[in-house]
């Protein structure tokens, strides 16, 4: 299925070099989900905005893995579902209406990533969703935003309402029943707070199949925890405004010497 009619197409496009970066970046954090476990088969997305617009945004062609994708392989859309290239491949319609309607929304989300991880699956189908209880849980304390199921992500209208549930400021949105979205300034901050946010998943599931009681952290621990994550200070890099560089330098080496960094593979 696809999101528009190819004959409706427009010409391919020169690639700017911030352009570029981004596919480079976005290709990067797709092969690295795949690594690190966190892809399901050939459904859910990361997009990312192509730079100097706030209608366009890069996204998977509909039915390769995540290990699968490369730079050149990216699918450039409007927020209409019209594809912006020659790419003959098509778009998840279901992609297309959640990143869709948070590019819409929220112009300072570079990056938008969507799981369906079995620990984050899990989590968001629980009444009370992320508990505080773990070093990984406290960067999202309170500031976590959630949105009830609706069935799969077919209905446009939906997306009017999954915004809402977001909001103008959270970086994290837990679909009830369904998965996991975080978004970036950057590529790589979007795919570091889904690598921590499932790890929380992951640990929270593990304290509760042990049937032991957690121990308890008060409320101002929980934010302090959560505004040291936040101030980037303890990993940030001299000179570097991103303060998720250092780590991601690092998690691009992982895929080192592979493709998912070149541009035209």
């Amino acid at each position: 299925m696809t999101v528009q009619d190819p004959a409706v197409r427009r010409p391919q496009r020169a690639t700017s070099d911030a352009e570029r970066q981004v596919r480079e970046d976005l290709a990067a954090a797709y092969r690295l989900v795949a690594l690190t476990g966190m892809e399901d088969s050939i459904y859910t997305h990361i997009s990312a905005r192509v730079p100097g617009t706030d209608d366009q945004f890069l996204i998977n062609p509909y039915g390769w893995l995540f290990r699968e994708i490369t730079a050149s392989s990216l699918v450039k859309i409007d927020l209409q579902g019209r594809i912006l290239d020659q790419s003959r491949e098509d778009v998840n319609p279901a992609g297309f209406t959640i990143h869709s309607a948070v590019h819409a929304a929220r112009h300072d989300a570079t990056c938008v990533l969507h799981t369906h991880t079995v620990a984050g699956v899990a989590v968001s189908s629980l009444a009370g969703g992320l508990q505080p209880c773990n070093q990984w849980s406290l960067q999202f304390y309170n500031r976590i935003a959630y949105h009830d199921y609706e069935g799969i992500a077919l209905d446009h209208d939906e997306r009017e309402r999954l915004v809402a549930d977001l909001g103008p400021s959270k970086k994290v949105l837990m679909l009830r029943n369904h998965g996991l979205v975080t978004l970036g300034h950057t590529v790589a901050e979007a795919f570091i707070l889904m690598l921590n946010l499932d790890r929380a998943c992951r640990v929270q599931m593990a304290i509760q199949a042990s049937g032991q009681a957690t121990q308890p952290l008060s409320p101002e621990v929980c934010e302090r925890t959560a505004l040291q994550y936040e101030s980037g200070a303890s990993k940030a890099m001299a000179g570097a405004p991103d303060p998720n560089l250092r780590e991601w330098k690092a998690l691009l080496r992982r895929l080192e010497p592979g493709p998912a960094t070149s541009f035209r593979d």
